[in-house]
């Protein structure tokens, strides 16, 4: 079976506060872009606890972005667009805000599954305030909703370059 060319995916709690930041960046992603986010090519998925499921998404897709709440103990609000050679060592505090993190299962995927994995793999991360539950998201973080959404775009579009170009273009890269 063919893989898909983008898996875009949205991961947090709505009930944790900041930790819904990655859900609400995919979905006005997903409004503010139809073009993309309904293109047959991508597949978009919205996952409150992934853990290690991560995984099984990840091994039907040439590329992934990963949007999610982190805490790195900088500024609620700060946007972090890693890639995957960048996460072990985005620091050894930062942490996702679902226990057994992205860089973990990432990691763990490369080790069991290398082939299946993605070639490219980003995280656009978003730092978290308060992960409390029954909280509401911070101001500091709704701030920057609009601003993710533009960023993952921007990767979105870099890595479907080459799959949204005129077929007489392809040829002759």
């Amino acid at each position: 079976m063919p893989k898909a060319k983008l898996l875009v995916i949205g991961l947090g709690q709505d009930l944790r506060g900041d930790d819904a930041v990655g859900l609400e960046v995919v979905k006005r992603w997903q409004a503010e872009n139809p073009e993309i986010a309904e293109d047959p090519e991508v597949v978009v998925e919205l996952a409150p606890l992934p853990g290690l499921s991560l995984l099984s998404f990840l091994e039907c897709v040439e590329a992934a972005i990963l949007v999610d709440a982190v805490q790195s103990g900088a500024a609620p609000g700060t946007l972090h667009v890693l890639e995957r050679e960048d996460l072990a060592s985005f620091g050894s505090d930062a942490r996702s805000a679902h226990g057994w993190g992205v860089g973990e299962t990432l990691a763990l995927g490369e080790d069991l599954y290398r082939e299946k994995m993605p070639e490219q793999v980003y995280l656009l991360a978003i730092e978290a305030g308060s992960l409390e539950l029954g909280s509401p998201m911070s101001a500091a973080v709704q701030e920057v909703v609009a601003a993710a959404a533009r960023k993952l775009q921007d990767l979105a579009m870099q890595l479907l370059a080459p799959h949204l170009m005129p077929e007489t273009q392809r040829a002759s890269v």
